[in-house]
This record gives structure tokens, C-alpha cells and sequence, in this order.
């Protein structure tokens, strides 16, 4: 297991919630405040984690779980826990290794990664570096710009780096109003830029005076006008699967079956799109219905704790995407941090299987849990 220890004090992270705080002394406040930060009022980024508090765990007892197994697979592909790393952007204001660190952290503990089109390391230096797990699982998250070329060059790019699956972010036509970012006036420093789209089209994120950076990029450069039906032509440009991220009804679930996806990523974008969305957690018996097996579904949202794991996973869940605390593992100590970020999420997954009494993942049902009344 990797740990890690403060150079300040000794301190040893044992949970996600202190990495958080220990994040806070190695971030710049608009760097923390970006990847802290949700949409409006926050209410959607604060109930993606206290949906999980509102579901009990019903364990079983005097079964034998001398040995557990958290093996699992995603579009065939192995996994040592059933965990990936969520697409999130401009992780070199984290650490200078970025997107390499927790790339390499992911494919050493057998996760899976997504990389953010928004990336500021390379598809292909992302690739080379995990390249060195042979089994590495990585798929590559996409924006459709309106520059249909450049969409088309992202694409051809992940497909020759060995990317494994296309995950397209549906859930962001325009940019949620994130007003921390505001205030800040986000913008990368002079140092940094979108690893992909810099050296594709020259496209980086402009300094907005009582504005967000990010926000108007999205609003000059990505396509408010996608629909389903630009999913095929999407499709025709490689034979990645395609990962549909962002949905949170079952309805469009059915139609993104329809339309070709081979997963779907219950999300509602960290909070940090429209405020007042549902959480994660709760949008997702609907979706499992609604697609009834055809595809696999992962959760994203939330997950702080091994057991959040275990919660998703007796709801129906084939996996979880984590986010925020991978990039608090990388700010208070790179590629080791992240590391051991994934370990305490395993660890605490193998100790909650065993006290739920379940010796492997097929163990896992929805008998082990009490869902909040309505």
C-alpha cells in the first residue's frame, strides 16, 4: 500500500476527508476553488454525498469471508476494484506531473482512467506512461466542438494511443455558472495549457475580465446544438465504444441504448452543472430499469468512503468513478498521493464487504441495504 507522510508534521492521511484539508495548503484558493467549487448555490454538489448517508447497510452474518475478491470488469476489460478514475481537467495546477501521475497511479493499482479532453498532459503522453501496465484500462472523455475537425482529431488521436472506449460528457451544452470560478476570473496560468487542443487548433482558455475562463470557452467553442443523432456520426469515426456520461433519467438511458452506447455514467457533473439536479445516487435504480441489463452502469458522484462503494454497487452499480479526492491526493503528493488515495477506497471497500458478509462482488445485492422512505 503507498502512503504518504507531511514533510510538516508526520501527519498520515488514514481517510479522503483529511487529504482534503491537507489539499488545501498545497492549491492555490482559485486552483482549490475550481475543484472544490459547484454550480450556484451548491445544493446538487452537497446531496451527491448525502445520498449516500440517507441508505443503510442491512449486513449479513456467520458468513465465511476469510477471503474476498474485488475483482471485477468493465466493457471486458479487468479491474482489480470496480474503480475509475473520473475525466477532470487541468490536473498540472495540482502537481507538475498532472494527468501522468494519476494516470500511472491508476494503471499500477489496476483502475481504470478517463482522460479529460480538457487535459493538460497529452493524450499521447498519458498513454506512454501507463502503456507500462500492459492491462492498464483508459478511456478518453470527449467534448463535440463545434470545429467538427478538431472533434474528429481527438478522436483519431485516442484511437491510435490505445484508448479503450470514447466517454462523450452529454450533460454540459453550455457551462453551469460555477460562481467561485467567477469571482476568481479562472483562467490557467501562462505556464499551462490544453495539451490537445493547443497543439490541434491552438485553442486555450482566454483571461475574462469579471469572468470565468472556462466559461467562455465552452460558450465560444463547444456545440450547444448536439443531439442523438449526432451520435452516429460520432460513432463512425473509430470502433471505440461509446461511454454516454451525464444522464439522470431513465428515459434517456432507454435512448442512449438505442442510439449505440455500450456503458452509461449515471452523473450530474459533480454539481457543478445545472444546481438543483438529483443526486447521482438517487437517479440510479431508475436508469438500471429502464436499461434492464443491455448496457453496464457506473456511478459517479459522491464517493467518499469504501462503503459509498458497496452502496452503488447492491444498488446495481457495475462501478464508480471518483473524482474531487484524486486530485487532493496529487496536490498533497503527486503520483504517491493519488496512489494512496485508491488504496484507502480499496481497503475500506475489502473491511465493509467483509462486515456486510460478502466474500466477493456477486455478494453484493440490494437485500443489503434500506433505501430512505420518500
Amino acid at each position: 500500500m503507498s502512503t504518504y507522510l507531511s514533510n510538516n508534521d508526520r501527519f498520515q492521511p488514514i481517510n479522503l476527508f483529511e487529504y482534503e484539508k491537507l489539499a488545501k495548503d498545497h492549491l492555490s484558493q482559485m486552483t482549490l476553488d475550481y475543484y472544490s467549487s459547484g454550480a450556484w448555490d451548491e445544493i446538487t454538489l452537497q446531496d451527491n454525498h448525502a445520498a449516500f448517508e440517507r441508505v443503510k447497510l442491512r449486513p449479513r452474518i456467520l458468513v465465511d469471508v476469510s477471503e474476498r475478491n474485488l475483482t471485477t470488469s468493465i466493457l471486458g476489460q479487468p479491474l482489480q476494484l470496480p474503480l475509475l478514475i473520473a475525466p477532470m481537467a487541468f490536473q498540472c495546477l495540482a502537481h507538475p506531473d498532472g494527468e501522468v501521475a494519476t494516470a500511472l497511479a491508476a494503471a499500477s493499482a489496476g483502475v481504470g482512467m478517463v482522460l479529460s479532453t480538457m487535459a493538460t498532459k497529452s493524450i499521447e503522453e498519458v498513454a506512454t506512461a501507463s502503456d507500462k501496465f500492459p492491462d492498464s484500462l483508459r478511456w478518453f472523455q470527449l467534448y463535440i466542438h463545434k470545429d467538427r475537425g478538431l472533434t474528429r482529431a481527438l478522436v483519431e488521436k485516442a484511437y491510435k494511443a490505445g484508448y479503450k472506449a470514447l466517454c462523450l460528457t452529454v450533460d454540459a451544452p453550455v457551462l453551469g455558472q460555477r460562481e467561485r470560478d467567477r469571482r476568481n476570473e479562472f483562467a490557467l496560468p501562462p505556464d499551462l495549457h490544453l495539451a490537445n487542443l493547443a497543439t490541434i487548433s491552438g485553442l486555450d482558455i482566454p483571461h475574462e475580465k469579471a469572468e470565468s475562463g472556462l466559461f467562455t470557452y465552452f460558450a465560444q467553442q463547444l456545440n450547444p446544438a448536439v443531439t442523438w443523432h449526432d451520435l452516429e456520426w460520432l460513432q463512425s469515426l473509430s470502433p471505440l465504444p461509446l461511454v454516454i456520461k451525464g444522464i439522470l433519467r431513465g428515459d434517456d438511458a432507454v435512448r442512449a441504448v438505442e442510439y449505440g452506447a455500450k456503458a452509461i455514467v449515471v452523473s450530474n457533473h459533480g454539481g457543478r452543472q445545472l444546481d438543483g439536479a438529483i443526486a447521482s445516487l438517487d437517479a440510479l435504480t431508475e436508469i438500471l430499469a429502464a436499461v434492464d441489463g443491455k448496457v453496464e452502469v457506473v456511478l459517479d458522484g459522491g464517493i467518499r468512503r469504501g462503503t459509498d462503494i458497496l452502496k452503488a454497487l447492491a444498488l446495481g452499480a457495475k462501478a464508480v468513478l471518483i473524482g474531487r479526492p484524486i486530485l487532493w491526493g496529487l496536490a498533497v503528493a503527486g503520483q504517491v498521493g493519488v496512489s494512496h488515495v485508491i488504496s484507502l477506497l480499496q481497503d475500506e471497500l475489502n473491511l465493509a464487504m467483509a462486515l456486510s458478509g460478502c466474500a466477493k462482488l456477486e455478494d453484493i445485492d440490494p437485500s443489503l441495504l434500506r433505501l430512505p422512505r420518500l
